[in-house]
């Protein structure tokens, strides 16, 4: 599609924050309605923080064969990316913005994204990394009992852009059931596994991750 003339934004992000579970087919028809109204010009952008019942989701990209054992229901989602797991414990954050206001760039825009995650982590002395071939923020750690240390993932990411609005965004893995992730090969990646805060010994609330990724969120994108 053909990028739009970038304009500067009108108005500041509006956050949502759910304090229970919401329920998928609930989120995402809320997150579609949404970014219809951003994109015909009737409402603004937002950011949801939520958590999810367990679920799995599959984006545009997933190999049927990656879900090993279906424990959880099963979406599919016009999101990029393969199949990842959401559940309670895991703060997930819907953004919706208008690309047209901001930069109309997608690869920008994921880069942003991953930006985000990195300074949340930050917050919490983490160190997230990016790596080359792998969808996520990932972080160093360990020992194990056959090597001196080990490298999962902490953070994921997708994305969809409809009339240049977001849909869909990131997930921070804060204290959710780990086991809950053996149901699949996360985002199709077999050699490395997946981490959360607490299973790096940090103890960190839910408002404790909803401030970090706020204040966060500024940093990148105003």
């Amino acid at each position: 599609m053909d990028a739009p003339v970038k304009t500067a934004p009108k108005t500041e992000v509006a956050w949502k924050i759910s304090d229970q579970p919401v329920a998928y087919p609930e989120a995402l028809a809320a997150m579609e309605a949404r970014a219809t109204a951003i994109a015909h010009g009737t409402a603004g952008e937002q950011v949801w923080l939520l958590e999810h019942p367990p679920i799995y989701t599959a984006g545009t990209s997933a190999n049927d064969a990656d879900l090993l054992e279906a424990r959880f229901p099963v979406y599919r989602t016009g999101r990029g990316g393969q199949l990842t797991y959401h559940g309670p414990g895991q703060r997930v954050g819907y953004a919706m913005l208008d690309l047209r206001t901001r930069t109309p760039d997608v690869r920008a825009y994921v880069r942003d994204l991953e930006q985000w995650l990195i300074e949340t982590l930050a917050q919490f002395n983490v160190k997230g990394e990016r790596r080359e071939g792998r969808v996520g923020i990932w972080v160093q750690h360990g020992p194990t009992a056959t090597s001196n240390e080990r490298e999962d993932k902490i953070a994921a990411l997708g994305v969809r852009i409809k009339r240049w609005v977001t849909l869909h965004g990131v997930a921070l893995n804060v204290e959710p059931d780990l086991s809950h992730f053996s149901g699949i090969v996360p985002c199709g990646v077999t050699a490395h596994g997946v981490t959360s805060l607490a299973d790096l010994g940090i103890q960190v609330s839910m408002a404790d991750a909803n401030v970090a990724l706020m204040q966060s969120f500024k940093k990148i994108f105003g």
